[in-house]
């Protein structure tokens, strides 16, 4: 690949951000409120399920850790584009840039992972009933969002350190809000072959393995909840898993959206659009769907919230 130029960048400038000052205020108001709103909410749900005893069961134990990557994940960016909005220069370093990507990639890939767990809990909880308790124990979940997380940072280290390797040169300007993998490749004034094909290689093999094992794990639930024979006890067997499989579906669909599609330069705008829908407002709507379709949570979550509420009343 031929040199851009030959003077090494030490920093990028993001340039996915609107002309306007008064569209980068408008923009900085709403992405506050989103992003304090998706804070709290997840906080909200994570002291909800440790404060209350009936949610001491592995389908909230792993909502609660979700809740809490869901909050790491939307850091790892929306206070810097906040804090950029305000600013001028809009520029970040080339080791802040690598560390960004990494912690965002590493979370997102942890969410994946949890969203598969939680699909197995749903299937032994409904598939196999009687063995549950003994299967599913405090240990065991334990042992399992550890591995989620062991799995998924050691996962995105290895196209991180390739990364690293690379050399970047002027022009240093980032078309987007935040550093994600393809613009960063785009900057590289070495050859980004081999890192974009391990970014790719362990990418698919992580969204491979966690979707394969939601589709398995929801076939067979499909396959039990069917053979039961009352209408009552199908609907009370699909609605555990309800608010899990709508969280799945926003979370592959926005994914497939942003990674998998092909894209345009006339596109990119919009692209920009949807990765900062991605980043922020998907990690608000999880404790949403969890809170208005789960008649347990919501009663947690009002409990959790009567001491404030006397307190606001005296």
């Amino acid at each position: 690949m031929e040199q851009k130029n030959h003077t090494m960048a030490k920093e990028f400038i993001f340039q996915g951000y609107p002309s306007s000052q008064n569209a980068q205020l408008a923009l900085f108001i709403v992405l506050l409120h989103v992003y304090m709103l998706t804070i709290v909410s997840n906080i909200l749900i994570i002291l909800s399920v440790k404060a209350d005893p009936q949610l001491h069961v592995p389908m909230y134990f792993f909502l609660s850790h979700f809740s809490f990557v869901e909050i790491c994940y939307t850091s790892t960016t929306a206070p810097k584009m906040l804090f950029d909005l305000l600013r001028k220069h809009k520029t970040i370093s080339v080791a802040g840039c690598l560390i960004q990507f990494y912690f965002f990639a590493s979370f997102g890939v942890t969410e994946d992972f949890l969203l598969s767990t939680m699909a197995l809990d749903r299937y032994l909880a409904i598939c196999r009933p009687l063995h549950y308790s003994t299967m599913m124990t405090h240990t065991v979940c334990k042992q399992l969002v550890a591995t989620s997380y062991v799995i998924s940072f050691l996962t995105i280290l290895i196209p991180v350190i390739c990364m690293s390797n690379l050399s970047f040169c002027f022009p240093n300007g980032i078309n987007h809000f935040f550093c994600d993998f393809a613009p960063l490749l785009k900057l590289s004034c070495t050859d980004p072959t081999i890192s974009g094909l391990i970014f790719m290689i362990t990418g698919c093999m992580s969204i491979f393995f966690c979707s394969f094992m939601i589709l398995v794990s929801y076939t067979f639930i499909i396959i039990t909840v069917l053979k039961i024979p009352s209408t009552r006890g199908r609907r009370k067997a699909f609605s555990t898993c309800g608010s899990h499989l709508m969280v799945v579906i926003i979370f592959y669909g926005t994914l497939i959206f942003i990674y998998v599609r092909p894209t345009s330069t006339d596109s990119f705008s919009f692209d920009k659009v949807v990765s900062a829908f991605y980043v922020i407002l998907v990690p608000l709507l999880n404790p949403l769907i969890y809170s208005l379709r789960n008649k347990e949570m919501k009663q947690a979550m009002h409990r959790a919230l009567q001491p404030w509420i006397r307190l606001r009343k005296k």
